[in-house]
């Protein structure tokens, strides 16, 4: 399920991965949660976004930070 959440499509916003269905981007999601916005408080704003979409940002965000370490390692 997380997987099929996330995608990557050239023709939306520069490739960057997103909700599926969206163009709301993984990026978007850290970010504010870095800034202390809780997932409720994005849920609202966002009413396609799901609580199980941000935990498949977060999952696909750790895979990508992992793989970087490993290539970079």
């Amino acid at each position: 399920m997380a997987d099929q959440c996330i995608q990557s499509d050239p023709s939306i916003i520069l490739r960057k991965p997103v909700i599926a269905g969206t163009r709301i981007t993984v990026e978007l999601i850290l970010e504010k949660l870095g800034a202390g916005e809780t997932v409720d408080e994005m849920l609202a704003a966002h009413p396609r976004l799901t609580r199980e979409a941000v935990a498949a940002a977060l999952a696909f965000a750790t895979r990508q930070f992992r793989l970087r370490l490993v290539q970079q390692g």
